[in-house]
């Protein structure tokens, strides 16, 4: 398995946010993570992405226990087999396009693969912005454009937090289509977290959280 989560539980401030006992996903699987605000899908992205550590229980990424892992070593895990797609898309406003896959390149493996970036940066339609800063761009093409930043690592497992929560349906199929088509491609697990419906029966695999103490 890719990912283990076991018993995993987080609280803020005395207050349980996440609560889910377990959940597993191979290699190449797509779950669609749904849940209403505040039933922690987004504490369960940074859990698997060691952004934070939960409260109790174990999150196991290929074998290795992410939430006891150091710092560096979970900086170092989640560069090498893991390509977030956050809310706020973080781009890094000095560079370009494709200076910002280059450096998420090289602080994955240490080297650029300029091929790479080409052909990602063409498959989300963005070859006539590859040179164009983050600010001179549209939140559309900078969502393509962490969309592509994500898999220019090529990551085992793309993770992808609310990508269409503010688009329409036309274009919240186009993004979901995109996430799902560079998953496949890349024979990537996919994981995406989200409250819109929309993308309920695009999944087979869909994990419903609800807020901790709701009844189900």
């Amino acid at each position: 398995m890719l990912i283990e989560l076991k018993d995993l539980r987080h609280e803020i401030g005395g207050r349980r946010v996440l609560d889910l006992p377990a959940f597993a996903a191979d290699r190449g699987e797509h779950t669609l993570l749904i849940g209403p605000s505040g039933s922690g899908k987004t504490t369960l992205i940074n859990a698997i992405t060691g952004l934070i550590t939960p409260t109790h229980g174990q999150v196991i990424i290929d074998g290795q226990t992410m939430n006891t892992a150091a710092p560096a070593a979970r900086d170092a895990l989640r560069r090498r087999l893991i390509g977030v797609v956050f809310q706020t898309l973080r781009l890094i406003p000095a560079l370009t396009v494709r200076q910002n896959l280059a450096l998420a390149q090289t602080l994955a493996h240490g080297r650029t693969e300029p091929g790479l970036i080409s052909e990602l940066i063409e498959r989300v339609g963005l070859t006539h912005r590859a040179d164009a800063l983050p600010r001179a761009m549209s939140h559309g093409e900078g969502q393509r454009a962490a969309i592509a930043r994500a898999l220019c690592t090529r990551p085992a497992l793309l993770v992808a937090d609310e990508p269409t929560s503010a688009l329409d349906d036309a274009n919240a199929q186009v993004i979901c289509d995109l996430l799902v088509e560079s998953a496949s491609a890349n024979g990537a697990t996919l994981l995406i977290a989200t409250h819109d419906t929309r993308l309920r029966d695009r999944f087979e695999r869909v994990l419903a959280l609800q807020p901790p103490g709701a009844a189900a």
